[in-house]
């Protein structure tokens, strides 16, 4: 089945010829797909048949849960329990590991849930999700009066409580699909009935603000499908079920091209190893379809079994130089301002001498290599970008750097200069975190990702060695982080600059030591 390119960025995302593999057929309607990061298998509803399956690739598909109280909408928050979205109890639940099921909404205001739908995890541990009425309908939940007069959007807070309601009540009509962008600055929610998808900004309390129309006309006269399941990629495209397969939106809101599925999609995930393959759930089946670009990184990917975390009775670890021992479980990679902009010739910075520094310290090489081991070792990866709109609004020349930054239009979203360098990607599962200071700290999501991910020990690694990582060592440091520093993994104008800050300030907040040895120390 050919699938179809409607603008050239499509095929950076899949194969157009992407093969379309039957995972199981024989279901009545399938649903909620979500892929376990540690176990490898993908579970799935089937809400007529009010049964829940799995499968993996040594099984095949497997019965899990009858009845399942007809569940939808289903994913993972960052201590692997799984959060479930059922139709016939208007709730959405927490399901323990060990088979413990917690009620975390059911009501609003006093009055029962429609029917919670589809589902997603912030990294704060926020839970958002939509509450159409499809649940109250014959065949796909329970037939019985609605209770509620409108179909919201709602956010649980983290650690729980009351669901706040997000959106105006009469927003929407049915609204559905609902998935956050790489860096959780929008919430995008879609609308069944009136075929479109709303984009709303994300503020700092977890409320949303600025809601606009991304995308509309969702539809078609001559095949069947509209939007219903929807996830963004590590990149920013909205992928949304709709007429004849899945449609890929641009984070603009183009339309890039359309998947080819044989049946009507509800819904979609990415899982594998690697989570480079797109399990979709329809009518009757489960397709799977292999892809170039992996998901945005979601909590759960990092995710481990019972809520692991670093505390403050956590042990200190063994960072004797020559005996080094790290603990992957607890460590993050910081890869910072690895961008063309900066260490590559042509770049904004490159009279600096940066680029001539980079070379010599085979600075892009050294980091490669450690973030290879580290990811292969689950080390969460953080790619932390110096970002700025054109015309650098909201940055202050209170500095010579900023000035310089401003005058030389550097690091320009959207363009060459604010790229990652090659070979320096993120990959599947990687967070990224944008910044406009110095310090990887100053006004960005790093600490909520350590956080929610339980990492307290940091390999710090980029460019500047005297500026951007100097400055991210000694706040780390001050917070009481472990702060790591393979010194030929960061680079800076020359080596003066670069021995100044690793010989002297680098000393006192962090272990100064080299790629070789954290890649051993990783195990």
């Amino acid at each position: 089945m050919t699938h179809v390119t409607l603008r050239s960025e499509f095929e950076g995302l899949i194969d157009p010829y992407a093969p379309v593999g039957q995972v199981g057929t024989g279901f009545d309607f399938t649903e909620g797909p979500i892929w376990h990061p540690l176990d490898h298998f993908l579970l799935f509803s089937d809400m007529p048949g009010d049964v829940r399956r799995r499968w993996d690739a040594r099984r095949g598909v497997v019965e899990v849960k009858r009845p399942s109280n007809k569940c939808n909408g289903m994913t993972y928050d960052a201590d692997l329990n799984l959060i479930v979205c059922e139709h016939a109890t208007s709730s959405l639940i927490r399901e323990r590991p060990d088979g413990r099921r917690e009620v975390l909404v059911s009501h609003y205001e006093n009055q029962e849930l429609n029917s919670p739908n589809d589902v997603c995890v912030h990294s704060s541990g926020a839970i958002y999700f939509s509450d159409p009425w499809y649940g109250r309908m014959p065949v796909y939940g329970v037939e019985r009066p609605r209770q509620l007069g409108f179909q919201g959007v709602y956010r649980v807070p983290p650690g729980g409580g009351a669901p706040k309601l997000l959106v105006d009540r009469y927003l929407f009509e049915q609204p559905n699909g609902l998935c956050f962008s790489p860096d959780e600055r929008i919430l995008y929610v879609n609308d069944t009935v009136q075929a479109l998808i709303r984009a709303f900004d994300v503020s700092a309390d977890g409320s949303l603000a600025n809601p606009r129309v991304f995308a509309s006309g969702i539809r078609s006269e001559l095949e069947p499908g509209l939007p219903d399941g929807m996830k963004c990629d590590q990149r920013g495209n909205v992928w949304v079920t709709a007429p004849g397969g899945v449609w890929v939106y641009s984070p603009g809101g183009d339309l890039l091209g359309k998947v080819r599925l044989p049946e009507l999609v509800a819904n979609l995930a990415w899982g594998g190893a690697d989570f480079r393959t797109l399990y979709l759930t329809a009518t009757h089946s489960v397709y799977a379809i292999p892809t170039k670009v992996g998901p945005r990184h979601e909590p759960y990917m990092s995710g481990k079994r019972g809520g692991a975390s670093a505390t403050s009775s956590t042990p200190a670890p063994n960072l004797t130089a020559g005996e080094m021992q790290l603990d992957p479980q607890r460590c993050a990679m910081i890869i910072q301002d690895m961008q063309n902009d900066v260490i590559m010739d042509g770049g904004a910075f490159a009279e600096s001498g940066a680029p001539a520094h980079a070379r010599q310290q085979h600075v892009v090489d050294n980091v490669r290599r450690v973030a290879e081991a580290a990811r292969a070792r689950g080390v969460a990866i953080i790619h932390v970008w110096f970002v700025v709109e054109p015309g650098a609004p909201g940055v202050t020349l209170n500095a010579p750097l900023f000035e310089g930054l401003v005058d030389s239009k550097a690091m320009v979203r959207g363009s060459w200069g604010a790229a990652p360098v090659s070979g320096l990607e993120p990959r599947p599962g990687d967070f990224v975190v944008e910044k406009m200071r110095m310090s990887a700290w100053e006004g960005t999501r790093l600490e909520t990702i350590l956080k929610a991910t339980g990492r307290d020990m940091i390999i710090n690694t980029g460019a500047w060695t005297n500026m951007s990582v100097e400055h991210t060592a000694r706040t780390g440091a001050d917070k009481g982080y472990f702060m790591i520093v393979p010194e030929d993994c960061c680079s800076t104008m020359n080596a003066d600059w670069h021995n100044a800050a690793i010989n002297f300030a680098l000393q006192n907040v962090s272990v100064v030591t080299n790629a070789d040895t954290v890649i051993k120390a990783l195990g």
